[in-house]
């Protein structure tokens, strides 16, 4: 039997915790604020402690260090149901053992309590505190939903370690905005976070941009010049567009991530690094890999620490939230006014470019309210798609060049280079599916007609999802 102290003030929720835990064969102690805990640590020394984050009069984390203080070094879990990135990474600096978040499932708080027992003592160290000011860190990620909370605790844990990252998620769904959090909130936040797009540079360029040259190793090299690698040094390097890279560049990078050197273009000597590397790619790599276009070593290298950033369709009841904070942030500080109906049609609307289209549609709509109230009707255009544009009987021409004028209108930066790959595959996806419906799904028939070798249908098949 061991003894365990539940903090929580909804009674409801204590008296379950403590069925579920009594049926474990522990000896369960409730408290319903961080005083009455802190009362019930000096009789019944408590082995574990489940502690809710918002409790009337002192709140769980600001009690924590002192319960731990009183009931030595025992495995604390945090319980909320109102948690956001701080929240998350001041419970894993504090050295709680787990994050839960509410509602949770009786059957994991029984296997975290059991595994916070079998585990040694001296697991929870607290890190040490961030010494910056609150307006040198980047802009924060909102939402409350439970995709959201999962991508929380996620970048609490992972930001104290050097483990590689890999961000996965839609264009415009907040990756490069976690990866500077996750440096932010890191050791190495008071050096270099060095941010590249691997899908905006020709490879020869890139390999420059990324590893350094020396003087004379190709026309224009004038100087030494030190890559982003060097340049972060102490810090994180932000690759983003992972999925773009060229051969050439992917082995490159699986070089340094497997030596911790890089090698100048036009030099034999290698440079010693010492960067954390974060990752991101709006493609599936597991996709990718299966298909031969990306290095199966490389993706398990920069995999250490996967993280998929919801798109806002798995996160719709975030929306008003994200859109306030936009119209305040846009205002300079200030609350522009926001009808209900504008966050209502804003929940309403399909958003492919994700957080940043929303962001860029409510920064529209402020300008073209004028300062008064925003509503429905000063939100730009809704993007289409081309399915919709030609349904409506138009010429493939005709709906080509609206599908291009309304997302160009509505996503504009959203878009991020990728206008040309969405209509493609939008293409594609229907042209293949069509042809290999013609052809009984005989793909070698397929291929013939649509004047592709039948290696090179299979792979847009599979990138495209098309059994």
């Amino acid at each position: 039997m061991n003894r365990v102290l539940v903090v929580d003030d909804e009674p409801a929720i204590g008296w379950s915790l403590r069925e579920i835990l009594t049926d474990l064969g522990h000896d369960v102690r409730l408290a319903a604020s961080a005083e009455a805990a802190r009362d019930t640590c000096r009789g019944f020394r408590p082995e574990c402690i489940l502690l809710d984050v918002r409790l009337p009069g002192e709140d769980g984390l600001t009690a924590l260090p002192t319960l731990r203080k009183l009931a030595g070094d025992v495995p604390i879990v945090v319980m909320t149901a109102f948690g956001d990135l701080d929240t998350a990474v001041r419970a894993v600096d504090a050295g709680a053992f787990e994050y839960l978040i509410k509602p949770f499932d009786m059957a994991r708080v029984s296997e975290v309590v059991t595994r916070a027992m079998q585990e040694p003592a001296g697991r929870a160290t607290s890190a040490p505190a961030a010494d910056d000011t609150e307006a040198a860190r980047p802009a924060t990620l909102i939402g409350s939903s439970p995709a959201m909370q999962q991508v929380f605790k996620e970048i609490a844990l992972v930001a104290t370690s050097t483990i590689p990252v890999l961000l996965t998620g839609e264009t415009g769904t907040g990756k490069d905005l976690a990866a500077r959090l996750i440096h932010a909130h890191g050791p190495r936040r008071d050096h270099p976070f060095l941010a590249t797009n691997l899908g905006g540079l020709a490879t020869g360029v890139l390999e420059s941009e990324l590893f350094g040259h020396v003087r004379g190793s190709f026309t224009g090299a004038t100087a030494d010049r030190a890559g982003l690698f060097e340049a972060a040094a102490g810090g994180t390097v932000f690759l983003d567009e992972i999925g773009e890279a060229s051969p050439e560049v992917q082995i490159r990078l699986l070089r340094v991530l497997e030596s911790r050197e890089v090698v100048r273009v036009g030099s034999p000597q290698p440079v010693a690094i010492d960067v954390r590397i974060i990752a991101a790619s709006n493609r599936d790599l597991s996709a990718a890999v299966a298909s031969g276009s990306f290095r199966e070593d490389l993706y398990h290298r920069l995999a250490g620490f996967p993280i998929h950033m919801p798109s806002l369709a798995e996160r719709v009841d975030d929306i008003p939230a994200l859109a306030e904070a936009f119209a305040w942030r846009t205002e300079g500080g200030h609350a522009a006014p926001v009808a209900a109906a504008f966050l209502e049609a804003c929940t309403a609307r399909h958003w492919p470019g994700n957080v940043r289209q929303l962001k860029r549609a409510v920064e529209y709509a402020v300008v073209v309210s004028r300062g008064r109230q925003l509503r429905p009707e000063h939100l730009p255009p809704a993007a289409v798609s081309s399915a919709e544009l030609t349904e409506t009987g138009l010429s493939l021409d005709e709906a080509v060049r609206r599908w291009a004028a309304t997302n160009l209108a509505s996503l504009g930066d959203a878009a991020d280079g990728q206008l040309h790959r969405q209509l493609t595959e939008q293409v594609e996806r229907v042209l293949f599916a069509e042809t290999l419906a013609a052809t009984d799904g005989n793909r070698t028939a397929a291929a013939r007609l649509l004047g592709l070798d039948r290696a090179t249908l299979r792979t847009r098949l599979k990138s495209l999802h098309i059994d």
